[in-house]
């Protein structure tokens, strides 16, 4: 069965590093968020005689947030209608938060969850001075904000809560504060390999 996964979780927890490992063992489309919209939004926030690099602010949410998960999403249902495999790779806050956002999405190519496996990475850090210094330590022009504002922007690193009805054994909760060694690597692989109710037990 086509696997949809989607490695979701906040700025700095390691998502993106988690998902190119991964696909190094099991190969598939790797559509990630940012790489996605980079063009779109520079050229958007230029146009709009704002600062190209901004990634926070209400006039970027406003006019390039949704349109990055529309072009992540429509690229990653095209994967699936031609029976290929497709991993996704961003925050997806407001998405996890509505129940029905999954189903509508499927619904765009005629599927749903009874032939398209869908696998959710829910990656995470358990300490915000641990999230500061990752994202610190990026040297990204993107993240600029984020670290001038940090008591602000750290209000959306808190656990979040997946509301799509899928069962447990289709969701990872993975701690990622320390280095990715081979065994967490391959249980996350195995994770996505396992089809059926059988659970993998959460990550240390």
């Amino acid at each position: 069965m086509r696997k949809l996964v989607f490695f979701a979780g906040a700025a700095g927890a390691g998502k993106t590093t988690l998902a190119e490992a991964v696909i190094r063992h099991r190969p598939a489309a790797y559509l990630d968020m940012d790489t996605l919209l980079r063009p779109a939004a520079i050229q958007l926030m230029t146009l709009l005689g704002e600062d190209p690099s901004d990634r926070d602010s209400p006039v970027y949410k406003a006019h390039c947030r949704d349109l990055g998960y529309r072009l992540t999403m429509d690229a990653a249902l095209e994967q699936l209608r031609l029976g290929m495999d497709a991993y996704v790779i961003g925050p997806f806050t407001r998405e996890t938060e509505n129940a029905d956002w999954l189903a509508q999405e499927l619904g765009r190519i005629d599927a749903t969850t009874n032939n398209v496996d869908v696998k959710v990475v829910l990656v995470y850090l358990s300490d915000m001075a641990l999230y500061r210094e990752r994202i610190k330590s990026r040297g990204s022009e993107l993240d600029i904000w984020k670290l001038e504002n940090w008591d602000r922007f750290s209000q959306s690193l808190a656990p979040r809560t997946l509301r799509w009805p899928l069962p447990d054994h289709a969701v990872l909760h993975f701690a990622n504060d320390g280095p990715l060694t081979e065994e967490k690597l391959m249980h996350v692989v195995q994770f996505i390999d396992r089809n059926g109710a059988t659970a993998v037990p959460a990550a240390d």
